[in-house]
């Protein structure tokens, strides 16, 4: 019963982040908004739950340790634990300024641009997805699991950090999707959080993950080719 239990949390922890998750943003973007008539949320809603619902499908199915990986949100390096917190804070003031600009109008963000957003954060969301296929160790926290190799393929190829790649693309376009220009002074910030992120996690992967320097020879760029 208990090794049960222990299989079935992730799963319970899933069907219970869904509704709560989708009930809070719900909160954060329509009560600032001060309706249920903002079309830009509802639309953003589904380009992000759906995707979402599919992977962790995927997931239970192919690979639940990774999914048991990504139910861990307690980050254990100082430096990761006020990145978390300093880009949460950000990302919730973000949401609520999105709301608050639909209120009173102070942008127009023209229907082309919100689709096409849109589809920039499908397309990010398909990014991730590709990252879960070929890497098994995407943790949410930063650690080297004693049985963890490198992986080398897939957007592994061209990047060493492509799930950030990702992220980057979804915190850039989401006010924009929502409609809100002036929502993107706090989510702008998420490229050096990320880039400071991601040299921080680099530094205990050259210490704990056997060939990380030898890729990191192999493949130079961390999230942009050609650039960094």
């Amino acid at each position: 019963m208990k090794n049960f239990l222990k299989r079935g949390n992730s799963k319970l922890k899933i069907l219970l982040l869904f509704p709560i998750s989708f009930l809070f943003l719900a909160v954060m973007f329509f009560v600032p908004a001060g309706t249920l008539n903002y079309w830009q949320a509802w639309l953003f809603l589904f380009v992000l739950f759906v995707p979402v619902i599919f992977t962790a499908n995927y997931l239970i199915k192919h690979d639940p340790k990774l999914l048991e990986r990504r139910m861990q949100f307690k980050e254990k390096r100082v430096k990761q634990k006020f990145i978390v917190k300093f880009s949460g804070l950000l990302f919730l003031i973000g949401i609520l300024i999105t709301g608050l600009d639909f209120r009173f109008g102070w942008s127009s963000v023209p229907f082309w641009l919100v689709i096409f957003s849109d589809l920039i954060i499908l397309l990010s969301y398909y990014l991730v997805y590709l990252v879960f296929k070929e890497n098994s160790y995407t943790s949410r926290t930063i650690k080297v699991e004693k049985e963890q190799k490198i992986t080398t393929t897939g957007p592994y190829a061209i990047v060493r950090h492509p799930m950030y790649v990702g992220v980057i693309l979804m915190y850039l376009f989401m006010p924009l999707a929502l409609g809100s220009y002036w929502a993107l002074i706090f989510f702008i910030p998420t490229i050096p959080i990320i880039m400071v992120r991601a040299l921080d996690e680099e530094k205990a992967l050259l210490k704990d993950l056997k060939g990380y320097k030898e890729y990191t020879k192999k493949v130079k760029y961390r999230l942009l080719p050609g650039v960094w």
